[in-house]
């Protein structure tokens, strides 16, 4: 791993003419450009230099270390953290998806933050997981917001919890559609009026065969 800093003009001249390409080697290619390949160009060597050149050199040099140098080492790191705290913030149910796709996606997101060991507090991560879900599962989250206390109980037992009073839910509705489909059968086989084989009883009428 190169040190973030440079000894020498000369030094610095073998790998590259500019102080943004300066910048570029040491890592700065994805933060906020300082200055443009464009318009700073070097194409003397130190000693070519003249002495105001070699002065306002050296301080270009000692402002880009200590530029580098001031960065923490964990900048990129914060910037993820700053992206996840904003995917937290924003996350929210997709629309069409059942409530073990977005709990798996829930879960994701929650790994991922705990690998930058970011600490969330366990009312405020499972107020999010209930507030994420979609609006037909209101009740069942009004329901489990007065059974599971919401600072003790973590999402994973909320998810369980809702998912099996969904599929009783959806246990009760099916029945119910059963029901009324064997009703609707019953009542339009009562209103079915009977049937007679008028061509049968012509054929044996006696006085017809006479």
């Amino acid at each position: 791993m190169r040190e973030k800093g440079i000894d020498t003009w000369d030094g610095a001249q073998t790998h590259m003419n500019t102080l943004a390409e300066y910048m570029i080697l040491f890592g700065a290619d994805n933060r906020p450009p300082m200055l443009d390949n464009d318009l700073v160009t070097r194409t003397k060597k130190y000693a070519e230099l003249f002495a105001a050149e070699k002065i306002q050199a050296d301080c270009d040099m000692k402002a880009t270390n200590i530029i580098l140098q001031g960065l923490p080492a964990d900048i990129y790191s914060l910037e993820k953290e700053c992206k996840l705290y904003d995917t937290f913030d924003k996350f929210t149910h997709i629309n069409g998806k059942a409530l073990h796709k977005n709990y798996l996606r829930f879960t994701q997101l929650i790994n991922d933050m705990n690998i930058y060991n970011m600490k969330m507090d366990q009312f405020q991560v499972n107020t999010k997981f209930l507030n994420s879900l979609p609006p037909e599962m209101s009740k069942f989250v009004t329901n489990v917001k007065l059974v599971k206390d919401l600072h003790t109980t973590n999402f994973n037992q909320l998810h369980a919890y809702l998912e099996q009073h969904e599929l009783h839910e959806n246990e009760v509705r099916l029945m119910h559609e059963r029901n009324q489909d064997s009703l609707a059968l019953v009542a339009n086989h009562q209103m079915t009026p009977p049937h007679f084989n008028t061509y049968q009883s012509s054929y044996n009428n006696p006085q017809l065969q006479q």
